[in-house]
């Protein structure tokens, strides 16, 4: 088992910046590869970046690239989402996701390990 935990969601201003922390544990815990998805009020939950262990890799939803930047700590078993220049339609429940093994993938079900969600809203 992986327990992620997430961090760092607020309210904040069109244009703002926030930075979500994910912080893994458990006996299971070993070079997953990791990402973030967000789910907005009556939509689908969607894919916005995710992360290899070796940290080298990454994949982006096309609505984040270029504002978004994901990285991660292995040395702190953490990771993070860099969210620059906000806009309203980023409002979601962002959650952290952990997968089985050191892989990524746009689609949620293969991520086995996820948190509770962090608030992300943004007003304009």
């Amino acid at each position: 088992q992986v327990q992620v935990v997430e961090s760092g969601g607020g309210l904040v201003q069109a244009g703002g910046s926030l930075r979500l922390s994910c912080a893994a544990s458990g006996p299971s815990l070993n070079k997953n590869g990791m990402g973030w998805f967000r789910q907005a009020p009556g939509k689908e939950r969607e894919f916005v970046a995710a992360i290899r262990w070796s940290g080298g890799a990454t994949n982006y939803a096309e609505s984040v690239k270029g504002r978004f930047s994901i990285s991660r700590d292995n040395a702190k078993n953490t990771m993070y989402l860099q969210m620059n220049t906000l806009k309203p339609e980023d409002t979601a429940v962002y959650f952290c996701a952990a997968a089985y093994s050191d892989y990524i993938s746009t689609t949620s079900r293969l991520f086995p390990y996820w948190g509770q969600g962090t608030q992300v809203t943004v007003s304009s």
